[in-house]
């Protein structure tokens, strides 16, 4: 290839696909912590396999959000309610490690005013 030809990759998963069952349980939380506070600042991250998901992150702003039971609701509702299906909402094991948002970003991203607001830890990944 020259240098002006370049070959440019994307990866596409379909319904019920890990990525998408993930993505959708920290959709679900982050709607709820949001709905508690509208400052509340978010940092999930999840992952699932047979029978076992893991949600982790950074979260501050809210307390008593019950993860575990988002996740059983939102596996509940896409169809896993079975173990035979690979993960049951209700047979499976959630680990949850959820901590306060590091002290370092929160004094990055907590605004000194309102013109002055950092994003934190954010980025796109893409190809």
């Amino acid at each position: 290839m020259d240098k002006e030809q370049f070959l440019l990759t994307s990866e596409s998963v379909s319904e019920g696909h890990p990525d998408k069952v993930c993505d959708q349980i920290a959709d679900a939380i982050l709607d709820e912590c949001l709905s508690r506070n509208k400052w509340a600042h978010v940092a999930c991250e999840v992952f699932a396999t047979t029978e076992f998901i893991l949600i982790g992150g950074e979260i501050s702003g809210v307390e008593g959000v019950d993860y575990e039971g988002i996740a059983r609701k939102v596996l509940r509702d896409i169809g896993y309610d079975k173990a035979e299906k690979g993960i049951g909402a209700d047979s499976c094991e959630i680990k949850v490690v959820v901590k306060e948002q590091s002290g370092d970003i929160a004094m990055g991203v907590n605004p000194a005013d309102d013109l002055n607001m950092g994003a934190g830890d954010q980025g796109i990944m893409f190809g």
